[in-house]
């Protein structure tokens, strides 16, 4: 029973992670195929759209975020164990605890400011595009928050059953 009870949250989890790489590859093949059109309306047509490098920066920030925050989910990202794989343990256990909290203050921080930056921007409108200023901002406000769940999700079962890694 407690297996079902905690297989549940892990699909959650499992399942919002699969959707932010799928949110993270539409953004980068959408991307792709603006960088394509920018370039044959460049050098074919003889007329870029002005839309092109909004858009752009958008959808690299989307790519960028979303990708790091599935990096937590996966624990695909940059990270130094050496000295947690030789720690006995109790202290294994919290260190990979204290880099989580790391992780998830870091991801807390990217949410925050870069929701306030949104908010700040979004009523100037960009030029060449009816979006706000500030719109590459909030890939990165949502890519934050999800680096926060995805590291307390990574924590949850280390606390409940008290394993070391």
């Amino acid at each position: 029973m407690t297996q079902e009870l905690d297989k549940a949250p892990r699909d959650a989890f499992d399942r919002l992670a699969s959707l932010t790489v799928g949110v993270a590859a539409a953004a980068l093949v959408l991307l792709v195929a603006v960088q394509g059109w920018q370039v044959f309306a460049r050098y074919v047509l003889d007329h870029s759209p002005a839309w092109i490098e909004p858009i752009t920066a958008v959808l690299l920030t989307a790519a960028m975020s979303f990708g790091a925050a599935a990096g937590v989910h996966h624990e695909r990202h940059f990270a130094f164990t050496l000295l947690a794989d030789a720690a006995p343990p109790a202290l294994r256990r919290a260190l990979f605890l204290a880099t989580k909290s790391l992780v998830a203050l870091l991801g807390a921080g990217l949410a925050w400011w870069a929701a306030r930056l949104f908010l700040a921007g979004a009523d100037v409108r960009v030029a060449g595009a009816p979006l706000p200023e500030s719109l590459p901002y909030m890939p990165v406000a949502i890519g934050g928050a999800l680096m926060v769940v995805f590291a307390i999700g990574r924590c949850l079962p280390k606390v409940a059953r008290g394993e070391d890694r």
